[in-house]
C-alpha cells in the first residue's frame, strides 16, 4: 500500500464515500435562484459528507429525490450512494488507487453484490428516463444534462473499478465527455462536470498500454495528465465538488510522487473541515513515509 492507503475502522470507513460526491451535484437549483449560486438544502448534505455524517447525508439527498419528482439527479444521488457504498465494502480505493500503475492494471476482478448491482442500474435508468423527458422538452437543460453527465461517468466507474472491464469503462466515459461538453456548452461555469469526466480519464489513464491506445484512436484523453487537469479545474473553481476533487487529487499526486503538493492539499482540507481526523493522518502518513 502506498502512503495515503485509507485503512479505516468501521465506524471512519465511510469516508471512502466521500466519492459520492462525484453524482451530487451544484445544477439543481430551486426556481428563481441564482444560476451557479449555492443550494442551502443541497449544501447542507454537502457539509454533511464531509463531516463523515453519511447517514444524514443520505437523508437529505433521498428528501430532495422526493421532493423533486421530476429532477433527474435525485435518482443519480441515489446511484451514487449504492455505488460508493459498494466501493467501501469491497475496499477498492484502498487497495487499487494508492499502489503503482502496474499493480493497477493487475487488480483482481472484485465480487459485486448482484442486489446492489440492480437497485444501481435502476436508478440510472430512473435518472436518464427523468433527463431525456426533460431535455425533450429543453435540449439545454443544464439538470438534465449533468444527470446524463454524470449516470455516464458512474457506469464508467463501476466498469473500471468494480466489474473490471475496461473497454465497457471506455465505452461510458466516452458518453460521460460527450455529455459534458453539451453542458459545458450551455453552462461554461458548471465547473463540477469536469470532476465526471476527469476521475475516468485518470484512472483509465492508470492502465496498461494497450488500453491507453484505444483511447486514443477513440478520440479519448484517457490520460493521467488530462484527468489531473481536469480535477484540477473544479478544485479550483467548483462549489460542492470542489474539496472532493482536492481529495482526489492527493491521491493522484502520491500515486505521481509528488508528495508535496500532496501534503498541501491535505493540509488545506485538514483547514478547511477541522472535525475530520483523517485529513490530518495522511499528512501524517506522507510525513512518515520520507
Amino acid at each position: 500500500m502506498g502512503a495515503m492507503t485509507f485503512r479505516l475502522d468501521r465506524r471512519r470507513r465511510g469516508f471512502l464515500l466521500l466519492v459520492s460526491l462525484l453524482l451530487c451535484t451544484l445544477c439543481a437549483l430551486p426556481a428563481g435562484a441564482e444560476p451557479n449560486a449555492p443550494n442551502p438544502f443541497l449544501e447542507d448534505g454537502f457539509r454533511l459528507l464531509y463531516g463523515l455524517d453519511f447517514t444524514a447525508g443520505h437523508v437529505v439527498f433521498s428528501s430532495w429525490t422526493q421532493q423533486h419528482p421530476d429532477d433527474p439527479l435525485g435518482p443519480v444521488f441515489d446511484a451514487a450512494g449504492l455505488l460508493f457504498s459498494e466501493f467501501d465494502r469491497l475496499g477498492v480505493l484502498e487497495s487499487q488507487f494508492y499502489t503503482d500503475d502496474q499493480a493497477f492494471a493487475a487488480r483482481q476482478q472484485l465480487s459485486p453484490d448482484p442486489a446492489l448491482q440492480t437497485r444501481f442500474d435502476a436508478a440510472l435508468a430512473l435518472a436518464e428516463t427523468r433527463a431525456q423527458a426533460r431535455l425533450s422538452r429543453n435540449p439545454k437543460d443544464s439538470d438534465a444534462l449533468f444527470a446524463m453527465t454524470l449516470s455516464s461517468g458512474l457506469k464508467a466507474d463501476y466498469a473500471a473499478l468494480i466489474a473490471k472491464h475496461n473497454l465497457v469503462s471506455l465505452h461510458y466515459t466516452r458518453e460521460a465527455t460527450a455529455w459534458a461538453q453539451q453542458l459545458l456548452a450551455v453552462d461554461p461555469d458548471c465547473y463540477d462536470a469536469h470532476i465526471a469526466t476527469g476521475f475516468s480519464k485518470y484512472v483509465l489513464g492508470s492502465m496498461a498500454a494497450p488500453v491507453r491506445w484505444i483511447l486514443r484512436l477513440g478520440g479519448i484523453g484517457g490520460d493521467k495528465s488530462q484527468g489531473i487537469a481536469e480535477l484540477e479545474i473544479t478544485a479550483a473553481r467548483g462549489h460542492y465538488l470542489a474539496p472532493f476533487a482536492r481529495i482526489l487529487l492527493a491521491i493522484a499526486y502520491v500515486r505521481e510522487k509528488d508528495k508535496v503538493r500532496a501534503r498541501e492539499v491535505l493540509a488545506s482540507l485538514r483547514d478547511q473541515f477541522p472535525g475530520n481526523p483523517l485529513f490530518s493522518r495522511e499528512i501524517a502518513r506522507l510525513d512518515s513515509s520520507h
